[in-house]
């Protein structure tokens, strides 16, 4: 492939990844400005991207992610072999706590949310799967530092207790607990969280919620390593 067949292909992904879950749908001129491109070479990349379903154009002229990522996506999370065993645990944590629960794995160095289940009640913690959040704020990315190569302070004292807990790190209103899902050689294979409003997490329900954290995280560590 030529150094300009590859440049194009950078191109096309930069479009792609300056969508995030705030601004699902953007004008032309926000992805120039986002991207620093013509607006020309926008128009050109866009088209055969839509063309391939990775893009759709509304009748406003506004664009969209496309129905190809979707389906890209849903590979992506069939490849892990994970949906039968993890979504009963979650929908059991959701039933349990009344909390959203979500099931994260590495991704670089970030974390992905690759499962969750949202709560029911109106106030909660709404979460995507597919959402891509940082490891050194939240529960989860403290548990994924920890047991990953973290080596500061923190991490060490999540390794140490077995879980970490964040209170208003990413959102100032938002409480989780999280513990690893480990193999049966220690390995971690993901993270298992609740999280919901800080002032449902009290002193009481975190200590409830930690105790069906670890119960489950244990027996979806038995099954995925079956």
């Amino acid at each position: 492939m030529s150094e300009q067949n590859v440049s194009a292909v950078e191109r096309a992904l930069m479009i792609l990844d300056v969508f995030t879950d705030q601004d699902a749908d953007l004008s032309l001129k926000d992805l120039s400005e986002r991207t620093g491109m013509y607006k020309s070479t926008i128009s050109r990349l866009a088209g055969t991207l839509e063309s391939n379903g990775f893009l759709m154009i509304s009748g406003r002229g506004r664009y969209r992610l496309g129905p190809a990522l979707w389906r890209l996506g849903s590979i992506y999370r069939r490849s892990f072999r994970m949906d039968d065993v993890v979504r009963p645990h979650l929908s059991a944590l959701v039933d349990q706590s009344g909390e959203t629960a979500s099931f994260y794995v590495p991704e670089g160095s970030n974390r992905l949310c690759l499962f969750r289940e949202n709560s029911s009640r109106s106030l909660r913690h709404h979460l995507e799967e597919g959402a891509i959040l940082p490891c050194d704020r939240g529960a989860a990315g403290h548990v994924i530092r920890a047991w990953g190569n973290g080596v500061d302070d923190r991490a060490l004292e999540v390794l140490e207790h077995g879980f970490a807990q964040s209170h208003g790190e990413r959102d100032p209103d938002i409480s989780a607990i999280a513990v690893p899902v480990l193999d049966r050689h220690k390995q971690m294979l993901g993270v298992l969280s609740l999280s919901g409003p800080g002032s449902r997490f009290t002193a009481e329900k975190r200590q409830s919620v930690l105790s069906l954290l670890k119960s489950h995280a244990l027996e979806c560590g038995r099954s995925l390593s079956a």
